[in-house]
């Protein structure tokens, strides 16, 4: 059943990431008249659909995309297929102004950008903004990269990788992108602050290869709380339930929820001891040696973070500084690519990648993580497809663009022209879907450390 809901996520995930895509430019085109021949979720034969008026609007057999058939617009007829021929020219795109064309290409990738911050905005606005742990050490790992550093009990982290006064956020997004090398950290202990270096450790999970910095944050000692229990595993056989909220593990008062994912991980093939409490009752409850896919036991468990009331300028705040942290640690994970840091296989996903990044979402937060993770696909959709490529939005908005420059001087590219680089545009993102699909089953069924999560995504046009 879980594999079932996974899929069910994956499915909402990346359809509605498309179709927010394509709505964008169907609402504009429909705005200004031109004729919508075709709104298609997917790529090829036509699966099924229906017509409403001039417009087909279908499910097609390859789900890496969409697209929005205008009329009179032939620039992407390999994929779409050409226009009708009793067009009116007052409804045909290829004889609108330019300008119009323009925002035409435009909405779709505006659609997916304005959609990321609206989901945590709307969020914020109807359950809160949740509250994030201080940047001080409640908790060590020993022998892990914090401990091998000289981190303490107590440290407040001033300045993180040359970042001053840092949230937890960003201290935590860097370290997943810096697995095994050393950032310079900056501590108060007592007053007096200290330098020190840590290196992440670098783990892989999933395929995937992450820094960690082996240590928990104080949270506070907010309540950690098992959401799910998979059928069959260690957890339920030693009758650990979903909704327990755990107390202690080994003995040790529980501050997070990454405590005991820390405390698990680290004590793989062990027995271990929880005390657990369900409505009002303490229970003390001790799991087998025995482990799923590695050192998991079978629990999914987060912390219940308490959610402050928030306005309208808080709930913008809060949707502003989520999507910057993602645009900054994407940028950097890019930024590693041309350093020669991070090579483009281990940064580049496709579907399976979503696939996997949606499950773990979804077994860890529930809806909170499907719509999370829909605000960072939406985003990172909106970006590529903004990136001067033939096919996507972005190259169909730069060729107008040289069009118009130059026009001013009596010149104009010719219809041969124009489908040459449709065409080498369209071999590109057929090399680029083939790539990231291989890349996918490659870190799947035997590839070596990849990064946390994807950092791009295959585009939709």
């Amino acid at each position: 059943m879980s594999y079932l809901i996974s899929f069910a996520a994956f499915i909402f995930i990346l359809g509605s990431a498309v179709v927010l895509h394509e709505f964008g430019h169907f609402i504009v085109a429909k705005l200004l008249g031109i004729r919508v021949e075709t709104f298609s979720v997917g790529f090829g034969p036509r699966l099924f659909g229906r017509k409403f008026g001039h417009t087909d609007y279908r499910i097609s057999a390859i789900p890496l995309g969409g697209y929005v058939k205008l009329g009179g617009d032939e620039s992407n007829a390999p994929l779409e297929g050409t226009s009708a021929s009793d067009i009116p020219p007052g409804e045909m795109f290829n004889l609108r102004p330019r300008y119009q064309r323009i925002m035409v290409a435009l909405a779709g990738p505006v659609m997916n950008i304005l959609t990321a911050p609206a989901i945590p905005f709307a969020a914020a606005m109807m359950y809160g903004v949740p509250a994030t742990p201080t940047p001080v050490v409640s908790y060590v790992t020993p022998g892990g990269a914090a401990d091998q550093a000289g981190f303490k009990l107590g440290d407040r982290i001033v300045s993180f990788s040359g970042t001053e006064h840092p949230s937890w956020d960003h201290i935590q997004g860097d370290a997943l992108l810096s697995p095994g090398k050393p950032l310079p950290v900056v501590i108060d202990r007592g007053g007096q602050q200290l330098s020190l270096t840590i290196r992440p450790t670098a783990r892989v999970e999933n395929g995937e290869t992450a820094g960690f910095l082996d240590f928990i944050p104080d949270y506070g000692g907010i309540p950690a709380v098992i959401s799910d229990v998979a059928k069959g595993s260690p957890a339920e056989e030693a009758g650990i339930q979903g909704g327990d909220r755990v107390l202690t593990v080994a003995g040790e008062q529980v501050r997070s929820a990454a405590q005991v994912t820390e405390y698990i991980r680290n004590h793989d093939g062990q027995a271990i001891n929880f005390s657990i409490e369900r409505n009002g009752i303490t229970t003390e409850i001790t799991t087998s040696t025995r482990r799923l896919n590695g050192s998991k036991i079978g629990i999914s468990i987060g912390d219940k973070l308490p959610l402050q009331k928030a306005d309208v300028g808080s709930a913008m705040t809060y949707a502003y500084d989520t999507n910057l942290q993602i645009l900054r640690l994407t940028g950097k994970a890019l930024g590693q690519v041309f350093t020669g840091e991070r090579s483009v296989r281990n940064t580049l996903s496709g579907p399976i990648g979503i696939y996997q990044a949606a499950q773990k979402s979804v077994e860890t937060l529930g809806w909170d993580g499907v719509f999370g993770m829909l605000g960072f696909l939406s985003l990172n959709l909106g970006i590529f497809n903004l990136l001067p490529i033939p096919v996507l939005d972005g190259g169909a908005i730069f060729l107008l663009l040289i069009e118009g420059l130059l026009a001013l001087i009596g010149l104009s590219i010719s219809a041969v022209v124009r489908d040459r680089i449709q065409q080498v545009g369209f071999v590109m993102v057929l090399l680029l879907m083939v790539f990231v699909i291989t890349n996918d089953l490659v870190k799947k069924f035997g590839g070596g450390p990849e990064p946390e999560k994807p950092a791009v995504t295959a585009p939709a046009k």
